[in-house]
């Protein structure tokens, strides 16, 4: 059964580009830190892991010029209507490539490791799976196939909404990797930071 890692990167980053009076919705992801453009920080972990295909989904911002051409780049045209409407476009594409699973992450975090994505790509029982960090539910998320027809298409929550209604469907998974999202212009300054550089 093949597993895609897809990867949600349409948002505007309206808190990010808080006070910043020419900042275009999107900049947030194509803003480059350590010589690379933040987005691609959290598609290599993704790539690294070895799965069957890599997607991202893109809205906002114009992502063709740093997304490699083995990534399937889709566009969400409804973006501003929630992250819902990014999942449910992967998801679309996963059904029509037959994928039995999609393990979710984000554009804008930089710290998972491929460590993670794989430990939840190959959890053996779902089908919803969690990565945990010191016991805290974060991304990356497998959603098997099964589910998908259950997720909400609008707003701002993925499975979050599904696990509250019908918890017994998640299952978690220890995960090595700093599940932190990159927010503001703070958190890209601390993360760079961490990493031993300046933006």
């Amino acid at each position: 059964m093949s597993v895609a890692a897809v990867i949600l990167a349409a948002g505007s980053g309206s808190r990010f580009n808080r006070g910043e009076t020419e900042a275009l919705p999107g900049d947030k992801l194509l803003r480059v830190v350590m010589g690379r453009a933040l987005v691609t920080w959290a598609l290599a972990p993704a790539l690294d892991a070895g799965l069957d295909e890599v997607v991202v989904v893109s809205g906002a911002a114009d992502l063709k010029a740093v997304i490699p051409v083995s990534v399937t780049l889709l566009e969400n045209d409804d973006w501003s209507r929630g992250q819902a409407t990014s999942l449910r476009v992967g998801l679309e594409w996963c059904a029509s490539r037959g994928h039995a699973s999609a393990v979710i992450g984000l554009g804008d975090m930089p710290g998972l490791s491929a460590q993670a994505w794989r430990a939840v790509a190959e959890a053996p029982q779902g089908p919803i799976v969690f990565a945990t960090y010191q016991g805290k539910r974060a991304h990356p998320v497998r959603l098997d196939a099964v589910i998908w027809s259950m997720l909400s298409s609008d707003g701002d929550e993925g499975a979050r909404a599904l696990v509250r209604r019908h918890p017994e469907l998640a299952r978690e998974v220890a995960c090595v990797g700093v599940p932190c999202d990159i927010d503001t212009l703070q958190d890209l300054q601390r993360w760079s930071g961490e990493h031993g550089t300046d933006q």
